[in-house]
Formats: structure tokens, sequence, C-alpha cells
């Protein structure tokens, strides 16, 4: 169970500095095969009725044809795992400040996944020790009857590093458990990790603007098919309401529920993208801390589209 915490309405960021209880906080050789160029006028006209009669069965939002090259399968038993770590009490020695409003996430994005179709697990108050050993884990699990894989993480952060409640781990630590043979079973499927953590200590004070057939590869590279959602920009503070939790997950929570079974996961994250930049501004009692904006960034080696199944 998900315990709504934090009675203070004040706004905090995920990079471990108490910017005030009241308003916004801070976390801190493609291969394929030779055509025969000989076909019979008879054998096209059978290719193309074909083909014709899958681009009416493939809509979006429906499960994939299998010989469809662009889109992900999801004629899988399982949609897959989604796991929640969600880190809000750290030790005294991190300097690192209580993450309030970080259990709305939590609970929020539990219900928006699993309503998605994953199974969902959440883990509170993990050690650098801890979240390597549960990802560790989970990576050696069998994936084979999924069809991809998500992780939510949700504490302080850095660039390129996240913090456990007793210190920090590098984030490719923790996504390298899922990389090529390590993961055998998630290979070619899309693994999906959606990161609310700043990543540095700049603050963006916004600008006024004027207005508003498929082959089958030997080998593919072993960073292919992972996506990296972050809720801010390389170097930048990300937002969280300690009443109504980050502005990322808000977003991301509200396009998945509003959008997951009819478009594309990267038109989903472009609206992500909209709502973070346009619909919030920090609201801050320390100096120099209101009236900041945040906008998500999404990092893409994804080789196919996804679509979550209805």
């Amino acid at each position: 169970m998900i315990c709504v915490g934090g009675d203070d309405v004040g706004n905090q960021g995920d990079c471990g500095g108490d910017v005030g209880n009241q308003g916004d906080s801070v976390d801190a050789k493609w291969f394929s095969s030779a055509r025969n160029h000989v076909a019979s006028a008879a054998s096209r006209r059978t290719r193309e009725e074909r083909e014709r009669k899958e681009e009416v069965d493939s809509q979006p939002g429906s499960r994939a044809a299998p010989t469809d090259p662009y889109r992900y399968r999801m004629d899988y038993p399982s949609l897959g795992t989604c796991l929640i770590i969600n880190n809000k009490n750290f030790h005294r020695s991190t300097g690192m400040s209580f993450r309030n409003g970080t259990d709305v996430d939590a609970g929020t994005a539990m219900k928006t996944f699993s309503g998605l179709g994953y199974k969902v697990r959440v883990a509170n108050d993990q050690t650098v020790r801890q979240m390597e050993n549960l990802l560790l884990s989970v990576s050696q699990e069998d994936h084979s009857g999924c069809a991809s894989f998500v992780c939510v993480l949700l504490s302080h952060g850095d660039e390129g590093v996240i913090y456990g409640t007793d210190g920090f781990v590098e984030l490719k630590t923790l996504t390298g458990y899922f990389k090529g043979q390590r993961c055998p079973s998630l290979v070619a499927k899309p693994k999906l990790f959606f990161i609310q953590a700043c990543r540095g200590t700049d603050l963006d004070g916004g600008i006024e603007t004027d207005s508003v057939a498929e082959q089958s590869p030997e080998r593919i590279p072993v960073e292919a098919d992972f996506l990296y959602a972050y809720s801010t920009a390389p170097g930048y503070y990300s937002w969280r309401n300690t009443a109504n939790g980050s502005w990322f997950m808000q977003g991301l929570c509200e396009m998945l529920q509003r959008h997951g079974t009819e478009l594309e996961l990267m038109q989903i994250m472009t609206r992500v993208n909209h709502k973070v930049a346009t619909e919030f501004e920090s609201s801050s009692n320390l100096p120099g801390y209101s009236d900041k904006k945040q906008i998500p960034c999404i990092v893409s080696m994804l080789t196919k589209d996804f679509y979550f199944p209805h």
C-alpha cells in the first residue's frame, strides 16, 4: 500500500537541497536478403493485396501484425513487469532532504501502469546495495513471456547518478543489468526507464514567446530498444510539489491514462513534454526559486513503434 505523505503544501526538488516548504522544490548493416527481381505480374498482385490487408488489420493501438517490422509485438501472454523504486527518506550522511510528495507519484504510477496491464512491484526506501540487487534480480528473471519492461525511479539525483537512501549510484550501472546477454529474455524488446530526479542545479527561468517486409538481423546493438525518460534536461533541477507530486510524474501519468491505448509512445511523451513545459511554474519562499520552468528529456534507442495494447 502506498501512503500519501506530507501535510505541508509546497514544492521541493530532487537535488537534495531544501528550497522551501511553501511552493515548488527541486529533486536534486542494416542486413537484408537479395530480392528476386524477376517476379511475375501475378505474384506482384498477390503481394500487393496481402500488404493492403496487413495495413487494414494493423491499426494504431491494436496488437501488431507479426510481419510488421516497425512495431513491437504485443501478443505475448503478459505486457511485462513495472518496477517502481520510491526513495523518500535518506540517511543524514548523504545530505539529502526528505522527499515530500513522492508517495503521491508512486501511488499514481502504480495505478497508471497496472491499468495499462503491467504487473507492478513497489520497493520503498532502497539503499544503493538494495537497488542494485533488486534490479539485478529482476533482470535475471525469465521475461520470455513478456512484451516489455518498465522501471520507474523516484529519488534525488544529479547528472548520471541517482540516490539510494545511503548514497548514490550511476544510472548506467542499474540499466546495464538489462543490456544484451545480461538479460537475454528482453533482447529486442522495449525496456522503458522513467526517472524522476535532478540532473544538476541549474534553474530554467523560461522565456516569453510570440505564440504558443521484415528481415531478421544477425546482430543488434546492446544499447538498442531502451527508452530513458528523464524528468528534466541535463544539468537542471527537477521540481516536485509536496501535495500533488512531481511535475513530470503528474504529466506522465495523466498522458498515459488519457492516450495510452491510442497513441504511439513517443507521441505520448511529446504531450508530456508539452504539459510540463507549459502548465507548470515554480512557487517558492526562497529568493530566486520562484517562476522557474522545466522540460523533460526523452532519450530513445527504441527501434520500432511502441503501442500499448487495448
